[in-house]
C-alpha cells in the first residue's frame, strides 16, 4: 500500500523453539503463535521464564541475551486455555492492535458438561470479579461490565458438547463463566466447574482469530487446531459439521 512500509516476512526458526510453540505467522511488525495449554502468556511473581513472552523473546532475540529485539504483549490466554496468540514487534503495532482489539474476529471451541437444550445461543450478563479474583454474572450493570458470548452447538455425546464460540467482548474468564451460568461448564474447569479427578485439562481452544495488519491493514485470518484431548471427548473434532458463521 503505497506510503506504508510493507512488512518484512521471516521463515520461522523453528530449531529455538520449545516443540510446544508453533509459529503460525511472523513479519518485522507481529508475530501470531500457538501456546500449548499450561503455558502462562506472560510471568508472574511465581514464575518468570516458563511463559510465552519470555520464550518468545528469547527466539526473536537469537538466543543472545545482549540482543534489544523486543516483542510487546496484545492479549493473553489463560494458562490452561490453548490457541491463537498475537505478539507486536514493535511499540507502533501494539498500540494499533490494541487500540482496535474490539474489532477483532475471535472465535473458540469448548467442549462442555452436558448436552445444550438450544443449538445455539448468545449468553448475556454483566461480569464482576470478587476480592478474591473469582468473576461471576450479575444483572445490575453498576456492579459489573456488559458482556456477550455467542455459541453453537457443532456436536454432542451423551455426556458433552463441542460448541463453537464467537467472543463478542473480552472479559477476563468470559467463557468459562457464561456457560457455567447456563448449567454447562467447561470440561476440566476447576475453577467454575464441578470437582472432575477423570477430566483435569481445560478443553477451551482459542481456534480463529481475524483481524487488520496493524501496517499494511492487509485482512488476516488464523486458525489452530485444538488438542488432542478434544478428540478424546467428543470423537474428532474435524468430522463435526460446523455451520456458516
Amino acid at each position: 500500500m503505497e506510503g506504508l512500509d510493507v512488512p518484512r516476512r521471516a521463515r520461522p526458526d523453528r530449531r529455538r523453539l520449545p516443540q510446544n510453540i508453533s509459529i503460525l505467522h511472523e513479519d518485522t511488525d507481529i508475530l501470531v503463535v500457538v501456546k500449548p495449554p499450561g503455558l502462562l502468556t506472560m510471568g508472574t511473581a511465581a514464575e518468570k521464564t516458563r511463559t510465552a513472552y519470555f520464550i518468545l523473546t528469547e527466539y526473536v532475540r537469537g538466543g543472545g541475551s545482549r540482543a534489544r529485539n523486543r516483542i510487546f504483549i496484545v492479549h493473553r490466554l489463560d494458562r490452561e486455555t490453548s490457541g491463537i496468540l498475537v505478539f507486536a514487534r514493535n511499540e507502533a503495532a501494539k498500540r494499533h492492535l490494541q487500540d482496535h482489539w474490539d474489532e477483532t474476529r475471535k472465535r473458540y471451541l469448548a467442549v462442555v458438561h452436558g448436552r445444550c437444550e438450544k443449538d445455539s445461543d448468545t449468553i448475556t450478563s454483566y461480569l464482576a470479579e470478587t476480592r478474591a479474583y473469582r468473576v461471576y454474572s450479575t444483572t445490575n450493570p453498576a456492579q459489573g461490565r456488559l458482556s456477550r458470548t455467542e455459541y453453537r452447538v457443532l456436536k454432542s455425546t451423551s455426556r458433552f458438547s463441542l460448541l463453537e464460540i464467537d467472543l463478542l467482548t473480552g472479559r477476563k474468564h468470559q467463557i468459562r463463566v457464561h456457560l457455567a451460568g447456563i448449567g454447562h461448564p467447561v470440561v476440566g474447569d476447576r475453577r467454575y466447574g464441578p470437582p472432575d479427578k477423570k477430566h483435569r485439562q481445560l478443553a477451551l481452544h482459542a481456534q480463529k482469530l481475524a483481524f487488520a495488519h496493524p501496517v499494511t491493514r492487509e485482512p488476516l485470518v488464523f486458525e489452530a487446531e485444538p488438542p488432542e484431548h478434544f478428540s478424546r471427548l467428543v470423537g474428532r473434532v474435524s468430522s463435526a459439521r460446523r455451520k456458516a458463521p
